[in-house]
């Protein structure tokens, strides 16, 4: 299997943060419309693509949104305060550039302060470059998002930009939706809103499809990079198998299966147990009496930070592992 970069790349180059997925669920809708049976934009903003088969109703879930910053003050000179939308950091956050959906661009910067390591984003602010409130309010409004501005890249082995969480997924998915052409089970995958904010956007398209069994497809952290906190994820080492995180406990039966698969196929595959964070999963398994499901996820360096960083075969081995699960039988 070929790793299609220059897919991935506009994935993660178009805006979308948690409640503004508009742009990105176009790019989407485009790409898969020819490869489905049916697609449903619900209430939310879900993107809701059905591939119609006799077996289980399988929902796959993999947000759109991105983390971002929302303006809540304009001064007298123009500079913008702001609020975080999703898991943003002060520290990753410092002299960064980022981006409004108009392309307005700025740069975050900080009050002076005696003790950097006690700052908070209250003590930030956003420079566009103007010198007052009246030529901000031009480019920008109280309420409007920006989004961090960084370039993707590759090497040979790995990629390196923005918003992997999750654009990598919803790549997945896509890859997924094109490989399979004759599905033995009523696939319905999600490429779901507002995840960032509360998982959300599954919550809802969960109780609309009612399945059978659900998984998810993100990131996930890494325990390779230098004194890292232990953590048996690492890079270049295969598909993450989520077995916990703070949302979900995954279903054993699903969590087995999924191994058996990559085992019987020859796919590297990696156990995950991680302390912290959650997924999709974690709104998909409690819907109505409850739903089997489990994750499929990405090592990932950095995350939520203005460069992530995945193995391009770990990717492979993600879409590999998905598309295998769902031509099985799913006898659990």
């Amino acid at each position: 299997m070929k790793f299609n970069g220059k897919s991935l790349k506009n994935l993660v180059s178009i805006y979308g943060p948690s409640g503004n997925e508009n742009k990105i669920r176009e790019y989407i809708e485009k790409e898969i419309k020819d490869y489905v049976d049916e697609i449903i934009v619900d209430a939310m903003g879900n993107l809701i693509a059905r591939k119609k088969g006799n077996g289980k109703k399988v929902m796959i879930a993999a947000h759109m949104d991105q983390i971002g910053l929302m303006i809540t003050h304009i001064d007298e000179n123009g500079f913008l305060r702001f609020t975080n939308i999703g898991g943003i950091s002060p520290f990753v956050s410092l002299s960064q550039k980022v981006m409004f959906e108009n392309e307005t661009v700025g740069i975050i910067s900080m009050e002076p302060m005696e003790d950097i390591s006690k700052i908070k984003l209250s003590n930030m602010f956003i420079d566009i470059g103007v010198s007052s409130k009246e030529e901000a309010e031009k480019y920008v409004n109280i309420g409007d998002v920006c989004i961090y501005k960084s370039e993707y890249e590759e090497n040979e082995n790995t990629v390196f930009t923005p918003y992997l969480d999750d654009r990598v997924g919803c790549y997945i998915a896509i890859e997924t939706i094109k490989q399979i052409e004759d599905p033995k089970h009523d696939l319905y995958f999600v490429f779901t809103v507002q995840e960032e904010v509360g998982l959300r956007g599954a919550k809802t398209a969960a109780y609309r499809i009612n399945p059978h069994i659900g998984i998810a497809l993100d990131v996930t952290g890494s325990g390779d990079t230098p004194k890292s906190k232990p953590f048996a994820v690492g890079l270049d080492k295969g598909t993450a198998i989520k077995v916990k995180d703070n949302s979900i406990l995954t279903h054993p039966k699903l969590k087995d299966l999924m191994v058996d698969i990559a085992k019987e196929n020859n796919i590297p595959y990696q156990m995950e147990v991680l302390e912290f964070g959650g997924t999709d999963s974690g709104a998909i398994h409690l819907t109505k009496e409850g739903v089997i499901t489990g994750a499929i996820s990405v090592p990932t360096r950095y995350v939520h930070s203005t460069t992530e960083m995945a193995s391009k075969n770990d990717i492979i081995n993600s879409i590999k592992l998905l598309t295998k699960l769902l031509e099985d039988n799913l006898k659990i």
